[in-house]
């Protein structure tokens, strides 16, 4: 069985949620939504390893498990998501690291182990990669940058981008530098290699894999994992 590692980027602030602190150290269930999402990656068999880019005035993530796993890897984070995933890149192409990762948003802590074989058995056959997404379900409006509608978007072929997204680090982390060069902002992995003319693969995943962003995900998502540990009792 193949082993890969997967890329957390965990230095954002996550100002939306009016909290105290960054939500990915928001307490669920006595412990962190870091330390939720991180374990449950490693619980994948096929997950050896997890490196998390964290703040260079981060003085949360010493104070939680995380920090004395050994399968846990610290290095710093950036301004931006994608500085802190090129970061993570950088960190490994120096341990000579060449295979394929799987990058996953901090906030995410109910990610479906299920999901994560699917999403390895569709990227280690694509010829670019892949990622996990959810079918839109609802009818979708665009507006003129203010409150008026100028039109209604039809659904049909469109999916919420979810993580993890699964490439090989070598191609990802020239993809990010290329995007870097072009003042690209980018929010996904996939938007990066879609940058370079790859087309990676769609794997669909569980809708309940959602990011804690604002005030009411948090409720939810503690609901979310009362479900998820009541199903492994």
């Amino acid at each position: 069985m193949n082993k890969y590692i997967a890329i957390v980027p965990a230095a954002g602030i996550g100002s939306r949620m009016q909290a105290d602190r960054p939500k990915q150290y928001l307490l669920l269930q006595s412990k962190t939504i870091l330390e939720h999402t991180v374990e449950r990656l490693l619980s994948h068999p096929q997950i050896e390893q997890v490196v998390v880019a964290i703040s260079a005035t981060d003085d949360y993530f010493a104070t939680t498990t995380l920090a004395s796993n050994s399968r846990v890897i610290q290095v710093l984070g950036g301004k931006e998501r994608s500085d802190s995933v090129l970061n993570a890149l950088q960190y490994l192409h120096a341990q000579n690291y060449s295979g394929q990762v799987l990058v996953h948003d901090a906030a995410r802590p109910n990610i479906d182990l299920g999901d994560i074989s699917a999403l390895i058995e569709a990227a280690c056959q694509h010829p670019t990669g892949a990622i996990l997404a959810s079918r839109v379900k609802d009818t979708m409006k665009r507006s003129d940058g203010d409150s008026t509608i100028i039109e209604t978007v039809s659904r049909v072929n469109l999916w919420h981008a979810l993580t993890p997204q699964m490439f090989d680090a070598v191609a990802l982390r020239l993809a990010l530098h290329s995007a870097v060069d072009q003042n690209q902002v980018i929010t996904d992995e996939a938007s990066a290699m879609e940058l370079i003319g790859e087309a990676p693969m769609i794997v669909e995943g569980r809708a309940d894999n959602i990011k804690v962003t604002q005030p009411e995900d948090f409720s939810l998502m503690g609901f979310y994992l009362s479900q998820s540990s009541k199903g492994k009792a």
